[in-house]
C-alpha cells in the first residue's frame, strides 16, 4: 500500500499510524536528523525479530539515539546544558592536571542518555523511550535524572496530560526503561498537522519530525529549524 491510498483509507485522520507508515516516517526522520545535526550521534534505525501479531512487516524496529551526554557545570549560569559527544571528548582532552599526584576535582559531571523512539500498537503512535546513567554506566534514578531535564519540562508535565513519565519494560529490551506517556499524543498531532492530509502525500513522512518537535522538548532535545523549514516546504 503505498502513502497515498493510506491516506485516503483514513480520512478523516485520527492521528495516527499504522507500524508500515512509522517504519516510513523513522527513515526519513534518521536522514533528516543526520543531516541538521552532526555534531550528535546518529539517530539509527535498530532491526529487531518480528514483535507485534498482524504487522505485514518480515521485520520490526526502532530508532535508537544513544549517548547522548547533559552536563552539570559547577557554573550556577551554566547548571544545565546538552553535550554532543564530540564536545566530550574534546573536554576529556583539554583537561591536563598540573600534578599527577594531585586529586583534581572534575568541573564538569557527564550524564549519558539513550533514547528509542518505538511504536505502540495499542496507541498507534510513536513512544520515547529513554534510560540515563553515569559515565561508569550506573543507573540514574528518576530524583536525579529530572534534574537534568530544562526548566520548563517540569511544567510541561504538570499542565499538559500527555507529558508525564512513566517506568516500564522496554518492548524489545526487556529491561525497565522510562517512558513518555502516549496519551494524548494522537489529539495533538492532529491538530499539529491540521492541514489538509489528503493533497499531502509527505505528511506521513514528516510525522516523526513533527512529534518529536513537541515531545524533544520535555527531555531537552531541540529539533533543528532545519527540519522543521524542511517540513514546512514539502507541504507548500
Amino acid at each position: 500500500m503505498d502513502i497515498e491510498e493510506s491516506v485516503k483509507n483514513r480520512i478523516p485522520w485520527d492521528g495516527t499510524l499504522s507500524l508500515n507508515d512509522f517504519t516510513l516516517s523513522a527513515a526519513t526522520f534518521s536522514d533528516k536528523w543526520k543531516m541538521f545535526n552532526p555534531s550528535f550521534p546518529p539517530c539509527l534505525w535498530t532491526t529487531c525479530p518480528k514483535h507485534h501479531l498482524g504487522s505485514s512487516l518480515k521485520v520490526e524496529g526502532y530508532l535508537s539515539l544513544e549517548n547522548v551526554c547533559l552536563v552539570k557545570s559547577s557554573e550556577v549560569e551554566e547548571s544545565n546544558r546538552s553535550l554532543t559527544w564530540k564536545e566530550e571528548s574534546n573536554l576529556s582532552e583539554a583537561e591536563e592536571p598540573f600534578d599527577d599526584a594531585t586529586l583534581v576535582c572534575p568541573e564538569y559531571e557527564v550524564n549519558h542518555y539513550d533514547f528509542h523512539i518505538i511504536y505502540s500498537p495499542s496507541y498507534k503512535v510513536p513512544v520515547l523511550y529513554f534510560r540515563s546513567y553515569h559515565s561508569d554506566g550506573q543507573p540514574l534514578p528518576f530524583s536525579e535524572f529530572e534534574k537534568d531535564l530544562p526548566g520548563h519540562s517540569a511544567e510541561l508535565r504538570l499542565e499538559s496530560k500527555w507529558t508525564f513519565i512513566t517506568q516500564e519494560e522496554h518492548p524489545y529490551l526487556n529491561r525497565p526503561w522510562y517512558k513518555l506517556h502516549p496519551c494524548g499524543t494522537s489529539e495533538w498531532m492532529k491538530l499539529l498537522l491540521c492541514r489538509d492530509t489528503s493533497l499531502n502525500k509527505n505528511f506521513i513522512e514528516q510525522y516523526l519530525v513533527s512529534w518529536f518537535s513537541v515531545v524533544g522538548q520535555v527531555v531537552g532535545l531541540k529539533t533543528p529549524l532545519g527540519m522543521l523549514d524542511n517540513i514546512v516546504s514539502n507541504n507548500s
